[in-house]
Order: C-alpha cells, then sequence, then structure tokens
C-alpha cells in the first residue's frame, strides 16, 4: 500500500513553496521521519520528512517546480509490499533480498553504533532524537544559548538539555528520555531551526561507555575520521557558505539581474532564499518603499582604545527589541501626556491589610495590582487606548490583556496578564508574581507574551523621576510609572508634604485624540487617589 507525500501546512500566510533538493532518488529505502525534500519559502527552507517507512516509489515533484499546501510531492511503498505472489521463485527471491536488507541494516546499526561511542550495555541502544521545538506560529528560528549537557553525559526525563533563544523569549529543551547523550550536533550561538536536530540521547543507557572523541565533549558525525562533512552536515565554510541559492532565488536573480555579492542569504547554512533577492532589489530601488535608510559604518577605534574594548554579538531577543522599538518609532504617531498622582492613599490602604491580603492570597500586596486594575477601569471609558490600527481598519478590544514590561538579564520583555479587567487585585497580583519569576528564571511560554492589548512600564523601580515610554506595537498606549518622592504639594490651600509619583502615558495620535489620552490618564489619577473608586465602579 501506498502512503502520500504532500506539502505540509507551511504557515499562515504561506500557501505556497518552491521545490528545493530532493535528499531522496526514486527507489530509494527510507526510514519514518526521514529527510525526503527540501521545500523552499520566501522566507525559509524547510525539510519535509517521510510519512513511513519503505521506498520511494513515485516522485510527482521536481526540483524547481513550484508546489501549493496539501499538493501531491510523492509516494511510498511500504515495506515488504507487492512482488511475492509470483511463485515459489519469486517468494524465495523476496526472502533473499529481505535477508540482505536486514543484513546491511544491521551493519549500518553496528556502523552508527561505532560512531556513536559503543553501546552501553545497559541501554536499551534506542536512539532517541531531540529537535528543535516548536516556539510559535510566527517563530521559525532560534539562536542555541547556553548547553548545559555533554557527550557523554547522563540525563533524567525532563532534565534541560540546553536553552534556545528566540526572538521573543529563551526557552529550556527538556530531555525526552533518560539516557546518556551519544551526539551533540549544536553548538552555543548556532542558529538552527524548528526541527532540525539537535542532539541524540540513548534511552536506558549509563554513563561511561562512549568512546575516546566523545570523552574529549566532541560531537559525533557521520562521516569518518578526517572526512569533512558535506554542507548538509553542517561542513560550512568559514566566513560563507557552500550552500547553492534556492531555485526560486536563482531564478529571479538572474530575472532582475542581481549578483550573488549583492545579496545575503538568510536561509539555513546562509543559503540564498526568494525573500533575500526581493530585499536586495528592493534596496537597489530608490523609489522603493520597503527601502531602509543605510547605517553608517562605525568609525575604526584608535589602537589604544580597540585593544580595551569588547565585541559580544547581541542576542536574537535584544535585535528584535531593537527592531520594534525603532520600528514603533518609525511607524506610529507618537506623542505623550504626563500628570502626578498622589501615592497616600494607596500606601495607606496598602499598610492597612498587607498582612491580612498575604495571609489570605499568599502573595504581598503590591502597587502594580492597583495599577493595573485602574488602567483595566480607564480603558473601558477610553476604549481607543486599548485599540489596534489594521491597515485602514480600526479594531477596538473588548477585553484587557495588560502587558507587564518586566528587565531581566537577557533584556526587556513583556509577559502578559490576560483578562485583567476580569480578575480581582489579588488575581493580578498572583498572575504578575508567576510572569515576573518565569521571566527572571527565563521560563516564559510563548503564550505568556503574546495577545498584549496595552503595556504598563515601571522604571520607578530602578529610580525614573520622569521618562517617555515607547509603545509596544501594535498597541495604541503605555503608561509608565515611575520613582515615588515625597515633595511639597498644594491641598485645600495648605502646602503638605506628600508621596507623588510622576505617570506618562505615550499613545498613538493615530488611534488616540489627545482629549482621549488626557481622559484616560486622568481617570487613572482619580481611581488611585480614591481607591474606593475601583468599588464602586465610578
Amino acid at each position: 500500500m501506498a502512503t502520500e507525500i504532500r506539502v505540509p501546512t507551511l504557515g499562515e500566510s504561506v500557501t505556497e513553496a518552491t521545490i528545493g533538493t530532493w535528499l531522496k532518488k526514486k527507489g530509494d529505502t527510507v526510514s519514518a521521519d526521514e529527510p525526503l525534500v527540501e521545500l523552499e519559502t520566501d522566507k525559509v527552507t524547510l525539510e519535509v520528512p517521510a510519512p513511513a517507512a519503505g521506498t520511494l516509489s513515485e516522485i510527482v515533484a521536481n526540483e524547481g517546480d513550484t508546489v501549493e499546501v496539501d499538493a501531491l510531492l510523492g509516494s511510498i511503498e511500504a515495506e515488504g509490499a507487492g512482488g511475492g505472489s509470483a511463485g515459489n521463485g519469486a517468494s524465495g527471491g523476496g526472502a533473499k533480498a529481505k535477508a540482505e536488507t536486514t543484513s546491511a541494516s544491521a551493519k549500518k546499526d553496528d556502523a552508527g553504533k561505532a560512531a556513536n561511542g559503543g553501546g552501553s550495555g545497559k541501554g536499551s541502544g534506542k536512539m532517541v532524537d531531540v529537535p528543535v521545538p516548536a516556539a510559535g506560529e510566527s517563530v521559525t528560528s532560534a539562536t542555541v544559548g547556553e548547553v548545559f549537557k555533554k557527550v557523554g553525559d547522563e540525563v533524567k526525563m525532563d532534565e534541560p538539555l540546553l536553552e534556545l533563544e528566540t526572538d521573543k523569549a529563551a526557552q529550556e529543551v527538556p530531555s525526552p528520555a533518560a539516557g546518556v547523550v551519544r551526539e551533540l550536533l549544536v553548538e552555543q550561538g548556532q542558529d538552527v531551526e524548528v526541527g532540525e536536530l539537535l542532539l541524540r540521547i540513548e534511552e536506558g543507557a549509563t554513563g561511561g561507555s562512549a568512546g575516546a572523541s566523545h570523552e574529549k565533549g566532541e560531537p559525533a558525525t557521520p562521516n569518518g575520521p578526517g572526512e569533512t562533512p558535506s554542507p548538509r552536515e553542517g561542513g560550512e565554510k568559514k566566513g560563507g557558505t557552500d550552500m547553492p541559492p534556492a531555485p526560486s532565488a536563482k531564478k529571479m536573480m538572474e530575472e532582475k539581474n542581481v549578483s550573488s555579492d549583492q545579496v545575503v542569504g538568510s536561509g539555513k547554512r546562509g543559503q540564498v532564499l526568494k525573500g533575500d533577492v526581493m530585499d536586495a532589489v528592493n534596496r537597489a530601488s530608490p523609489s522603493s518603499p520597503a527601502e531602509e535608510p543605510k547605517v553608517q559604518a562605525r568609525a575604526k577605534s584608535s589602537d589604544e582604545d580597540s585593544s580595551r574594548e569588547e565585541r559580544v554579538k547581541m542576542t536574537r531577543l535584544r535585535q528584535t527589541i531593537a527592531k520594534r522599538l525603532k520600528g514603533a518609532q518609525n511607524t506610529a504617531a507618537m506623542l505623550t501626556t504626563y500628570n502626578e498622582v498622589d501615592m497616600k492613599p494607596v500606601m495607606d490602604l496598602r499598610a492597612k491589610y498587607k498582612e491580612l491580603f498575604e495571609k489570605k492570597h499568599g502573595v504581598k500586596l503590591g502597587f502594580m495590582g492597583f495599577f493595573t486594575k485602574a488602567v483595566t477601569h480607564a480603558l473601558k471609558e477610553v476604549p481607543a487606548v486599548n485599540a489596534e490600527i489594521d491597515g485602514t481598519d480600526i479594531i477596538y478590544k473588548n477585553f484587557a490583556h495588560i502587558g507587564v514590561a518586566v528587565g531581566t538579564d537577557r533584556g526587556l520583555v513583556v509577559p502578559v496578564v490576560r483578562d485583567a479587567d476580569a480578575m480581582s487585585i489579588a488575581g493580578v497580583e498572583k498572575e504578575i508574581n508567576r510572569l515576573g519569576k518565569a521571566a527572571r528564571d527565563g521560563q516564559l511560554s510563548m503564550a505568556d507574551m503574546q495577545g498584549g492589548t496595552f503595556t504598563i512600564s515601571n522604571g520607578g523601580v530602578y529610580g525614573s523621576l520622569l521618562s517617555s515610554p515607547i509603545l509596544n506595537a501594535p498597541q495604541s498606549g503605555i503608561l509608565g510609572m515611575h520613582k515615588i518622592q515625597e515633595r511639597p504639594v498644594a491641598i485645600k490651600g495648605e502646602v503638605v508634604i506628600r508621596p507623588m509619583m510622576y505617570l506618562a502615558v505615550s499613545y498613538d495620535h493615530r488611534i488616540v485624540d489627545g482629549k482621549e489620552a488626557v481622559t484616560f490618564l486622568v481617570r487613572v489619577k482619580e481611581v488611585l487617589e480614591d481607591p474606593e473608586r475601583l468599588v464602586l465602579d465610578l
């Protein structure tokens, strides 16, 4: 029985791809999940794995063909299917072929064990692959961060193996099995794509059984001693790539008369993709709307200064922060309005109930619970601050997912308190406490940081007295909290000392008018200076 090989789902906005390289030819024996063919889209190159074990009996789509999602690529004939009913002679031949296949398979397994440093004697011998996990619809690649295990190390089920940094968060990859690390195929700082193999674990094995090369912590490769890995196995030239341009990219380069030195490849192992060629064409066209301003080259430091400088590559997260913040400035008509709030009522309320609150809810009563509820209260009155622009449409959100900016050693992240408008202050404090701890420990999931409709940034914890926060696109508003400082203020004709805080709200003037922004900030101020308004919904 034949199993069809079809084009997988490529992402929400991607409906077609170009056949890149067939990694197997017709008649080859394939294992389940073994890569068969590379597909190229404008953004990424991905491998299509075998849906079943057997023989590649048919190839329908050829290299360079453009195919749509779910299009037929080929088919696999299951092992042992066909040719077994043509008499005893045929049956005998089939048995002989099967025996030869089994023998070859056994040799292959023996060779694999030798490359992996030998068996442990206590393990099952089963190799468990650990690939790059999916990290969300819009995330297709990551950078290898800290590697916690080396070849020959024992690992437990769910024990962290290494850390992956995406443009939104850092996440640990847990071990899918207990055993020993036999192959480590990546290193710190290496870029990898979703589904790419990171390492292999021999399930059930114990330590101390790795070969000499593994004892030195060197990753095993399928190549023998002294052999150079092929480009597919990571044998990329330093400072360049052995990968030819993708067929779709090569075709566009010829059509647009673009040379290879004008294009920077963003694909796997530096391969030039169709999207890279499009970017190069846009950069070369002065009238192109996609053209980005050129960044001037940095002036070279003097010999004396350069010897005391340290050059460190930006993390993927830091690069994304830079792009998003600059993108917000370039896109939104950003404006900031300011006010100040007397924090005495909230501070008095905290002092009165903090012990009882912590005893009942198991979490401390902080300021963020009050500010989050004050914001959700004000958003109900001024919905434009909780909306976003999509082309020529305005999308109003009838819910409040409040992002809380958290500074970590990796950079700024914004976990989201979902449906904060439906929570109590205790519920908000519990969720903020959970998200803050996860952010500091690098345990935030993609779901924790998606879907925010408004953001609160607290620069006051670092001593900031006043600042203008930058929008977290595509949101239309962000509130900046600052340091509480005792200042003389006039109240009912008398000068008194009060704990005051400056507040700032930055907003997108394309969608939020000045009157709405000021009204929003005044409502936040009023609720904080008179917390009973939250109870009475005033």
